[in-house]
């Protein structure tokens, strides 16, 4: 059955981030390993040990900060709806998810990381990568074609491939009035037009 939509036989192109991100991946973890190294040739192994685990501590208390945070967030917000005002919205960069990224890059392993999760904690740089993020998001979610991943999040409705849109409700068989033991065989006939 042909939809009359052509189809593409050309491979597809490979993204960029899909081809440099491992590579990235692997550099970042070389060059942490190379300076924990350095740190350790200069200061001991027990300066880096101690490092390591001031890292993990911080981060700790940063993510059950920001999770506390949130947490507030979300029963504020609760209150508000249930006395009828409207909920205030979060202004980029106010949220707790970057707070939190911030507290997995100090707990993760590693001088570099530590370094990244501190900066992330300042609130200028926060808020201008929350407000980077958030212009960067819009634009992929306007941009987005139909019939995408990105569309799905905007559509709630079956297609059918005749672009028949169906809506409808699932109602189950043991809530049905009448219901009747065995398969159902009473004659359905197709939705075509």
């Amino acid at each position: 059955m042909t939809t009359g939509v052509p189809t593409s036989t050309a491979p597809r192109r490979r993204s960029p981030a899909r081809t440099f991100l491992p590579l990235a991946v692997a550099a970042w973890l070389i060059l942490e390993i190379w300076l924990l190294t350095v740190v350790a040739d200069a200061a001991g192994g027990l300066a880096v040990a101690a490092l390591l685990a001031g890292g993990i501590v911080l981060g700790a208390v940063v993510i059950k900060r920001a999770g506390r945070r949130a947490f507030k967030n979300l029963s504020d917000t609760f209150q508000q709806a249930q006395q009828g005002q409207q909920p205030t919205p979060q202004q980029p960069g106010r949220g707790n998810g970057l707070t939190m990224l911030a507290g997995l890059l100090l707990m993760m392993p590693g001088l570099l990381s530590d370094v990244a999760g501190l900066f992330l904690l300042l609130p200028p740089v926060r808020a201008w990568i929350g407000r980077r993020a958030a212009r960067s998001l819009e634009r992929k979610m306007a941009s987005a074609p139909a019939g995408s991943f990105g569309d799905a999040f905007q559509q709630a409705r079956i297609h059918y491939p005749d672009g028949k849109v169906v809506q409808g409700e699932v109602i189950r068989d043991e809530d049905r009035p009448g219901r009747q033991d065995g398969p159902d065989t009473t004659y359905r006939p197709p939705l075509t037009p």
